[in-house]
């Protein structure tokens, strides 16, 4: 489901100093079908550009993030894991045997939880959500 967003556009929307390696790094990330880390974002920069330190990585992802160009989730491995801020909202599936990341989106559970914030006496502005499961179809 993961849509590509074109990273160095929001960048120059944001009015962010795009270098090369930066742009490397965005196009990384906007071509990214995954949820990488920061070592798989370097390993994948580095194979275009190898002069992009791990460093340079992790600045550019800081940066990113905090120009809400990036999303940062901790999906229970212990480390950090990131997807471009989505324009829509969608929550994630992670299967706990393999790492994988399933998005989607489901109007009922939407809805469900506007109606339990507002039982709650709330107004639902933001939420993420996070399921954790092992496909049932696997063989033991």
């Amino acid at each position: 489901m993961t849509l590509a967003i074109d990273i160095e556009q929001l960048c120059a929307e944001r009015g962010l100093r795009i270098t090369e390696q930066r742009r490397v790094i965005a196009r990384v990330l906007s071509e990214s079908q995954d949820h990488p880390d920061v070592e798989l974002l370097h390993q994948r920069a580095s194979s275009i550009d190898p002069k992009i330190s791990i460093a340079t990585v992790y600045r550019t992802v800081r940066l990113f993030e905090e120009a809400g160009i990036l999303d940062r989730h901790d999906f229970g491995d212990g480390r950090a894991r990131y997807e471009a801020a989505p324009e829509a909202h969608h929550d994630h599936l992670i299967d706990v045997e393999t790492g994988k990341v399933v998005e989607f989106v489901d109007p009922e559970l939407e809805a469900l939880q506007r109606q339990i914030a507002e039982k709650l006496g709330y107004r639902l502005v933001d939420h993420r959500m996070e399921l954790y499961g092992v496909r049932i179809d696997r063989e033991d």
